[in-house]
């Protein structure tokens, strides 16, 4: 299985294999990933969320396991470092609270005025609030 690029700070759902007995049932994991270690094959990642009666839970995931069916990334987070301990501090809204970051790159409009244009058709303030004036003088007049 091909596990999506994330980082921390992403929240993400994990679909775990669990084996109970001679059952077999996938028990999904929703949270935020406040880390990632390790190199390799023992790569680990840790995700948090908020249980019940506020009770935070974390739990480790093993990056290479069998046991993870899928791994779905919810949203994408926008956070200034790698490792978010932080969040234990944090309870109720305030522990799941984290920026989304939408894409890499922050896309910017073209406009269709070019920039020599804007120069050339660009008044001073003080004639605009002249026409602005006149106009509004015109229009009391009618």
């Amino acid at each position: 299985m091909k596990i999506p690029d994330f980082r921390a700070g992403d929240t993400v759902t994990v679909h775990y294999k669990i084996i109970e007995g001679n059952k077999v049932r996938t028990q999904p994991f929703t949270g935020i990933v406040i880390s990632k270690r390790g190199e390799g094959v023992s790569k680990t990642f840790m995700v948090r969320r908020i249980g019940a009666n506020g009770v935070g839970v974390e739990r480790i995931f093993p990056l290479a396991s069998p046991n993870i069916e899928k791994l779905v990334v919810e949203k994408t987070g926008k956070v200034r470092r790698a490792k978010l301990y932080y969040l234990r501090q944090k309870v109720g809204r305030q522990a799941t609270k984290v920026k989304e970051r939408f894409g890499g790159t922050v896309a910017i409009p073209e406009s269709p005025v070019t920039e020599e244009e804007s120069i050339v058709t660009a008044k001073p303030a003080e004639e605009k609030a002249q026409e602005t004036a006149s106009a509004n003088k015109s229009a009391k007049s009618e």
